[in-house]
């Protein structure tokens, strides 16, 4: 069975996170992806360990978690186009390929004429991605954007955190670069829109997604919130701004997460609870004189919930109907039966551990499902099958290209 993009090739000249992120959805759906990688070095991401993967004598190999991540069912090959011959090589690519994703600093790629302007001449038909920091124009232009440092300047970090009246106060980040993950989220959306304009038209287009954009768009009610009082939103830990009670709470054992969306729900959470006063009680009995009590509310829960463990608030809360659930460890995220009744654990065979584990795509389409082809490549590994045929270059040509350093 074919994948839904098995007819689109893509060439993916990012690094790191938010690009590969992209070129790797594209792949999972069945595209033809080619990593084009620095000769000898390759993306940045190589080399970000450890963790490392290990073989079956438990060393570590070349391949870093973190490259591990995102760079699944690619093909790579190693490209010099800061040498002429390596930029013919690349545009001879290009005259074939459906899209193009980069993640050069804005202009960077114009010095060796792989930008937009240049390779739309020589096809109309491509689909031009670049992922900055910042876009294409504005007075940050110019400036490199890491993921980090866009949480805070686009106002994520002010919103996660503990309250500032708080021990341990203070703007935090979140566990993952979620920034790059979305920039890559939007930016398949776009090219994926692009396609099929290109249905339309025939002609491709330039897509200008930047990291600034996409956090601030991110923002949602927390932003809303903002632009309908001119208030900034302050951190309030693990609650909620709009929604009361939903966050943490300690157990007997340990901690256990409350997500009451409505007044029913609250009033089933009283009854479990012993806390039947509280539905009716006029401060707490709706949503909104919740949010408006939340100093008062929130401890008397507190007393209620540490007189159970978290397994018993589950299956009492559970069979009220009251959503609710553990905060689990990765070690227990993947031993979940719903995870791995899901499948979400997926792994493949890998030339240097014998196999790689894999995060599964959460894409679940009925007629055209992802295909899980190969583990992320070796750096170079699919060079000389590419270039024959793609290019149709013969093994001695390619390597005159390796004795050349240009492969």
């Amino acid at each position: 069975m074919s994948g839904a993009l098995s007819h689109i090739r893509v060439l993916d000249l990012s690094r790191v996170l938010a690009g590969p992120w992209a070129g790797q959805i594209l792949a999972d759906l069945g595209a033809e992806v080619i990593k084009i990688e620095r000769p000898k070095v390759g993306d940045d991401t190589r080399h970000w360990g450890p963790p490392f993967l290990q073989n079956a004598a438990g060393e570590n190999t070349s391949e870093a978690a973190y490259y591990l991540a995102a760079n699944r069912n690619k093909q790579s090959v190693t490209v010099d186009f800061t040498q002429p011959e390596g930029q013919r090589l690349v545009r001879e690519m290009v005259a074939k390929a459906d899209i193009l994703i980069e993640n050069f600093k804005v202009g960077g790629l114009a010095a060796y004429g792989l930008d937009y302007a240049t390779l739309k001449e020589l096809n109309p038909r491509l689909i031009y991605c670049s992922i900055t920091g910042f876009g294409q124009d504005g007075p940050y232009a110019k400036r490199a954007g890491y993921d980090f440092m866009i949480q805070g300047l686009g106002g994520l970090m002010s919103l996660t955190g503990r309250a500032d009246e708080e021990a341990g106060a203070g703007p935090v980040k979140v566990g993952v670069a979620l920034t790059d993950i979305l920039t890559g989220l939007y930016s398949t959306a776009a090219i994926l829109a692009a396609l099929a304009s290109r249905d339309q038209t025939g002609n491709g287009q330039h897509i200008d997604m930047a990291l600034l954009d996409v956090q601030v768009a991110c923002l949602a009610n927390q932003a809303m919130n903002y632009l309908t009082t001119g208030v900034a939103p302050r951190r309030l830990g693990n609650a909620h701004p709009n929604i009361v009670p939903y966050q943490d709470f300690p157990t007997a054992d340990g901690d256990i997460i409350l997500t009451v969306g409505n007044d029913g729900q609250f009033r089933k959470f009283c009854e479990v609870a012993g806390l039947a006063a509280l539905a009716v009680d006029s401060r707490f009995s709706t949503n909104q004189a919740r949010v408006a009590h939340r100093a008062e509310l929130i401890p008397l829960i507190r007393q209620a919930t540490v007189f159970k463990t978290t397994a018993e608030w589950l299956v009492a809360l559970e069979q009220a109907g009251v959503p609710c659930g553990p905060i689990n460890d990765l070690q227990q995220v993947f031993a979940d039966p719903q995870v791995q009744a899901r499948g979400l654990r997926v792994d493949l065979p890998h030339p240097l551990a014998g196999s790689v584990p894999q995060v599964a795509s959460p894409i679940r389409l009925s007629a055209t499902p992802v295909q899980y082809r190969n583990a992320p490549p070796l750096l170079g590994e699919h060079t000389e099958q590419v270039l024959q045929q793609w290019l149709g270059l013969s093994l001695q040509q390619i390597a005159e290209l390796r004795r050349a350093g240009v492969l």
